[in-house]
């Protein structure tokens, strides 16, 4: 054996260099700030700086930080049990289930972690629906190029963007991609690209990642009308733009239609980990004992915890007020780029959902937002997200916009 000796200098420069060091992975390109405690849309950080939040754990923080009645919700289920194996009866996971589905279009609802893992498990529903039918030749997707579904290895050949799948092949099978810039009420050649072994259109309803981009309600009605003519199913992705985020309980309600499929995830769990599929009767019946599992998917926790999310959400006039504060940070936000047209080039999005879009790179302008005690985060096409949470006061967004008025005039 070879011992090993630290001069007292040694140990002094090795103590600097490490101290610096992360033991983790450097799969993030992490701000270099963090925070003690949050309350309400502020963050507070270990330096004592107050931030205004909003990025909400990019749209997940729906009633913002250390929101009482869901501590309380929390705390109450620690006390009694924390996890138990789906292989029992979850009743806490029925009573969410049931707010889910009588509110919304969904027959049935299967529970997992994650937005990731939601858009997953859909891919294989509508697989396994068609297999079920005995046609599991119908087992490919059509998606818009360059979405975003997620970072799994599905959801990233899903998506269709080289800088996603780039190094992490070989291809996975089974998607098609339609290249769609500026929604129209069609999408173009889409039937073209509907061939026999089709089994569904996916789509998110507001890209997020891809640059905050609102689908029209003609195209959503469009797809659902092709849908119907080629009996393929229809999967909107509202993991981000889900639950509230837009003034409804789901974005597609705008559009007045129906979904076979959706994935949610973010916002119900208002903090905890949770995703969900939802599904209509037809699509949920070929989902038997054994095609799909999650050891924590439906766990008492987050359970209690989203129940106590949708609590708040569906008391009577919320989304209504999340229409009336959005649309007004919406109508003054397109001042502000009326006033810097050389700076802001479109203001972008739907509810709280919001896509500032800037004539050049949005990097060191996210930076001097910080730098004001506003956090945002980026998305594709030089946009800034703009996440409040669904609660936010008036006089939150007044601040948000005096900061952003104030960057826009100091901006060089």
């Amino acid at each position: 054996m070879v011992a090993f000796y630290l001069s007292q200098y040694d140990l002094y420069v090795y103590k600097i260099n490490t101290k610096f060091m992360s033991s983790l992975a450097n799969n993030y390109n992490r701000r270099k700030i963090s925070f003690k405690y949050g309350k309400g849309s502020f963050l507070y950080s270990t330096s004592g700086k107050r931030y205004l939040d909003m990025v909400g754990g990019i749209a997940v923080l729906s009633l913002g930080h250390a929101n009482p009645y869901l501590i309380k919700a929390l705390t109450k289920q620690a006390k009694k049990v924390w996890h138990i194996s789906n292989a029992f009866l979850a009743p806490e996971g029925e009573k969410l289930a049931k707010k889910i589905t009588r509110n919304s279009f969904a027959d049935k609802v299967m529970y997992v972690n994650s937005g990731a893992e939601a858009t997953e498990a859909s891919i294989k529903v509508a697989r396994r629906y068609f297999f079920s039918k005995g046609k599991s030749y119908k087992n490919r997707i059509i998606c818009i190029k360059n979405s975003f579904h997620g970072r799994t290895i599905a959801a990233i050949h899903a998506s269709g963007s080289k800088k996603m799948v780039e190094g992490f092949g070989p291809k996975v099978p089974g998607f098609d991609h339609i290249d769609f810039k500026n929604f129209k009420p069609r999408f173009p050649n889409i039937r073209k690209k509907i061939k026999k072994n089709t089994a569904a259109i996916m789509i998110e309803t507001v890209m997020g990642e891809g640059g905050v981009k609102v689908v029209p309600n003609k195209c959503l009605k469009y797809l659902r009308k092709i849908c119907n003519e080629k009996k393929i199913l229809l999967i909107l992705d509202e993991v981000q733009c889900g639950i509230g985020r837009t003034g409804k309980f789901f974005a597609f309600e705008h559009a007045n239609v129906r979904p076979d499929i959706v994935p949610i995830a973010k916002g119900i769990g208002g903090g905890f980990p949770i995703g969900a599929v939802l599904m209509t009767n037809k699509v949920a019946k070929c989902m038997t004992p054994g095609t799909h599992g999650s050891t924590f998917g439906g766990n008492p926790l987050a359970m209690s915890v989203s129940n106590a999310v949708l609590d708040q959400l569906l008391k009577k006039n919320f989304f209504k007020n999340v229409t009336k504060l959005s649309q007004y940070f919406l109508k003054e936000l397109n001042k502000i780029k009326d006033e810097f047209p050389k700076i802001i080039k479109e203001i972008r999005g739907k509810g709280f959902l919001i896509g500032i879009q800037l004539h050049f790179d949005q990097s060191n302008f996210i930076k001097s937002l910080e730098q004001n005690y506003l956090l945002t985060i980026r998305a594709s096409e030089n946009v800034i997200r703009v996440l409040p949470p669904l609660n936010v006061k008036k006089i939150e967004i007044d601040l948000a916009l005096k900061t952003i008025k104030k960057v826009c005039k100091e901006y060089k």
